[in-house]
């Protein structure tokens, strides 16, 4: 199944909004419902595609059959940008300035290596297409010639499974529930759980150095990536042949977080993890933010550490995001205050002696243990909020997320920074936002800041919404985090990137794009400026 092509995941799951929650959005916002709702996919036009006919032949014999290279206008509209809010208003509004020339689907390895020839022979950009859930305009290059949209659905299989050293090599197209059907019958997992899940892919998770939901004890993607194979312009790189190794700089980190600028991911071995006997939820109450955070703090630096940890400020938690499926439906009797998620995977020995442990800790650092009920509806609905954002946005509302990482230390700071950023920016604009926040990924050494914004969507949104995204982008640098912790870098951290790595770092990047990718063809403008 194709994801909406105008919003998130499958049409049937769309949530209408409460009626607490639409009335804050009238009342405290000024939220005015949308005139029209988006336009209909048959009614948006869809320029003929760019292509001769000599490229088609071309791109059809690199993928062994024309039928593999689709140029009709739905499935170009379909491969249209990413999933950010930017990115959904103008599909709604049917502008497809970014709209590819074809969509191809290799197979295998050797497909994609002779699509990457076909597109240099014929003038052509690439960008390789998972899942198509990038947020930061991953999926739209710089329209300099026109480009390929490489579709990798159809790179679907598990290539080799090692049960004693516990690896598993698998193409980059499968979709994670995919694979996780598949490792299960094996008795594995990855263990990697992104609010992305339903529809990303592992070479998505690869490229973008994807962070799941509960790397609190599984890691994130890029530590679970043992090797991998990448294809370029100018050939095929192997890297990872042991768990760890000392033979120079490690390859794997140079293309993992790489976004498709540095060739096309179409293989990943990963380590596995046994599939868990036992999953615990339950919900910790904090009086304040800065007490959760030092509660968590204390979790991820002496242990122990849960598997799933994650804290919503004080207006995530009284809007009742820290639960998407209950959203507007708090129940006020609990109290004000911070809602905790604390998760528990393993063997039921195990989870049953970190829970009582971590659970001691948490009193300890003044948290109220609200029972398992919080926790199970948070795992029931953790992969719902992209569907509230759609409901948002059909209400008239604006609602886009951000996030960005730093050192503990620093976490006040860069939290207050960021908060007053957006508040301050959008509230000049007319519009002033509700701004919530939640640590979801934890470390030794610091943490991850999630933020959601909500507001009302002005005159042009998409505009309305870049001086408050580049204040946030400033407020974080400024403030010490990283410009992006797992979202990545696309189009819209570009030059937030370039600024924290610094220009010798960027150019020796540049020298690296130049080796592999020589004519510029690969997702041309994402993660690097062009020449």
């Amino acid at each position: 199944m194709d994801m909406l092509w105008s919003g998130w995941g499958e049409p049937a799951r769309a949530t209408p909004l409460p009626e607490p929650v639409t009335g804050l959005l009238r009342d405290v916002l000024g939220v005015k419902p949308r005139e029209a709702g988006p336009v209909a996919l048959e009614e948006i036009r869809v320029p003929a595609s760019p292509l001769t006919a000599d490229a088609l032949r071309a791109l059809g014999e690199a993928v062994g059959d024309e039928a593999h290279v689709r140029t009709d206008a739905e499935s170009r509209i379909r491969h249209t940008r990413g999933k950010s809010t930017p990115d959904l208003l103008r599909i709604r509004d049917g502008d497809v300035t970014d709209v590819p020339a074809a969509v191809v689907l290799p197979a295998d390895h050797d497909d994609v290596l002779a699509v990457l020839r076909a597109c240099a022979a014929h003038g052509l950009a690439l960008v390789p297409f998972g899942g198509g859930t990038s947020v930061v305009g991953g999926l739209a290059p710089e329209r300099r010639r026109p480009f390929v949209a490489l579709d990798l659905r159809r790179m679907n299989r598990l290539l080799a499974l090692d049960p004693v050293s516990r690896t598993a090599t698998l193409q980059t197209g499968l979709r994670a529930p995919d694979a996780e059907a598949l490792l299960a019958e094996h008795g594995f997992t990855l263990g990697h759980f992104p609010q992305s899940y339903e529809w990303a892919t592992l070479g998505g998770f690869a490229a973008a150095r994807s962070s799941g939901q509960a790397s609190a004890g599984y890691g994130r993607f890029d530590d679970m990536v043992l090797g991998l194979t990448l294809a370029t312009p100018e050939g095929t790189v192997e890297a990872g042949r042991a768990p760890r190794s000392a033979a120079g700089p490690d390859l794997r980190q140079l293309v993992l977080g790489s976004e498709g600028a540095f060739g096309v991911i179409t293989a990943v071995t990963v380590r596995l993890c046994p599939l868990p006997q036992t999953r615990v939820y339950e919900g910790w109450r904090f009086a304040s933010f800065e007490e959760g955070a030092a509660a968590l703090r204390r979790l991820a630096q002496d242990g122990p550490r849960p598997t799933v940890l994650r804290l919503s400020d004080e207006t995530e938690t009284l809007i009742g995001l820290a639960q998407p499926d209950a959203i507007g439906a708090l129940d006020v009797r609990q109290g004000t205050g911070c809602q905790a998620i604390a998760g528990y995977e393993g063997t039921a020995e195990d989870t049953a002696h970190r829970r009582r442990r971590a659970a001691a800790v948490l009193r300890e650092c003044g948290g109220t243990h609200l029972g398992e009920e919080p926790g199970e509806r948070w795992a029931h609905g953790r992969y719902s909020a992209p569907y509230l954002r759609d409901s948002l946005l059909d209400a008239g509302a604006f609602a886009e997320t951000l996030e960005t990482a730093a050192f503990w230390s620093r976490i006040p700071g860069l939290y207050a920074s960021v908060r007053g950023a957006l508040t301050a920016t959008l509230t000049e604009s007319g519009t002033p936002p509700l701004v919530m926040c939640h640590i979801s990924h934890v470390y030794e050494n610091g943490a991850s800041l999630y933020f959601t914004v909500v507001s009302a969507q002005g005159e042009d949104p998409v505009a309305h919404w870049a001086p408050a995204k580049r204040a946030a982008n400033e407020a974080i640098l400024a403030a010490g985090g990283t410009i992006s912790h797992h979202h990545g870098v696309g189009t819209d951290h570009r030059d937030g990137y370039v600024r924290e790595a610094g220009p010798l770092a960027i150019e020796a990047l540049r020298a690296v794009k130049r080796r592999l990718d020589p004519d510029g063809l690969l997702n041309p403008g994402v993660l690097l400026p062009l020449d």
